[in-house]
């Protein structure tokens, strides 16, 4: 194997046919890693190359959670996607579904937003807006403050702790860093509120008690 030192580039040219295999194999294998060059002990005439992990978990690089992402992980952990779960005796088809619920006074309009998917459940819950306050349980909550994220908070719960596929998507994001940034914000809930409480479950599904 023949190796050219570059500037920010190592380049290995195999010499036989075996090492063009080893090679090609090897780069399969490695697509998209980060390798980490060891300088210790200096005068080693060899050089070593530590593979990382993924670019995108070695990197850090964070995770866009909406729902028209092309990664299957963000799609699956978004609010819209349908991942039925229940909560206080209640059925619902997605996240956005109790969310967008919480915006109706009459229990038979929240069963109804229960039973829709993310996407209808959301136009639906715009067509009303909301007040200064949402009801649930037999409380006033006002709209936008941190009771009123405890809700999504137990909504997400239940959706990750009931739902395998979400849970997986969820757990399989490793370490990156997730956001949820959109065209609009929220102005409810922001995005760097809704990824805390991503991260926050996550971190609470990996301990053993929670599986």
């Amino acid at each position: 194997m023949k190796a050219l030192l570059k500037q920010g580039l190592l380049v290995l040219i195999p010499q036989s046919d075996e090492e063009a295999s080893a090679l090609a194999s090897w780069k399969l294998a490695h697509e998209d890693h980060v390798l980490n060059v060891r300088a210790d002990p200096p005068r080693v005439s060899s050089l070593e190359l530590h593979d990382m992990g993924h670019r995108l978990e070695a990197c850090r690089e964070p995770l866009n959670v909406v729902s028209s992402s092309s990664d299957p992980r963000a799609k699956a952990i978004s609010n819209l996607a349908t991942s039925p779960f229940e909560l206080d005796g209640r059925i619902y088809r997605s996240v956005e579904s109790f969310w967008q619920g919480l915006k109706f006074e009459d229990e038979a309009d929240r069963e109804r937003l229960a039973a829709l998917d993310g996407p209808h459940a959301r136009q639906l819950g715009r067509s009303l807006g909301y007040g200064a306050t949402v009801g649930y349980r037999g409380r006033e909550i006002r709209v936008g403050a941190w009771e009123h994220w405890l809700l999504m908070e137990q909504a997400c719960r239940a959706k990750f702790h009931q739902n395998e596929k979400a849970r997986a998507a969820l757990l399989a994001t490793g370490e990156r860093p997730l956001i949820h940034a959109v065209r609009v914000d929220s102005q409810t809930i922001p995005g760097v509120i809704m990824a805390q409480i991503w991260m926050r479950l996550r971190k609470e599904l990996r301990k053993p008690a929670a599986r």
